[in-house]
């Protein structure tokens, strides 16, 4: 059973921002990173208790070729992405979404 997937629009606008950055250096990397993305979250969507609890009653999934978390929320029947969030940022800054 796969889970419906809600993102946050901050979360949006997050992906949007790296995937430019990216993009202005090599749109190579910025596919890569959008093809990582939805992986993660079609990965989230089908086994969302796979990964360990995070900040904030959160979970997160590390992407491996970017130094991004895809931090999101169970409430079945639905998966809450509430950040694409970078790795050097203070960590739980989108807790209030």
């Amino acid at each position: 059973m796969s889970y419906l997937v809600e993102i946050h629009p901050d979360a949006i606008q997050e992906a949007a921002a790296a995937a430019e950055w990216y993009a202005s250096r090599s749109q190579q990397a910025a596919e890569a990173f959008i093809a990582a993305l939805d992986r993660a979250v079609k990965i989230i969507s089908e086994s969302p208790e796979r990964w360990p609890a995070y900040l904030h009653a959160t979970r997160r999934y590390l992407l491996r070729r970017f130094p991004f978390a895809v931090v999101y929320r169970l409430r079945p029947p639905i998966v809450q992405v509430v950040s694409i969030a970078h790795g050097k940022r203070r960590p739980g800054y989108w807790r209030k979404r």
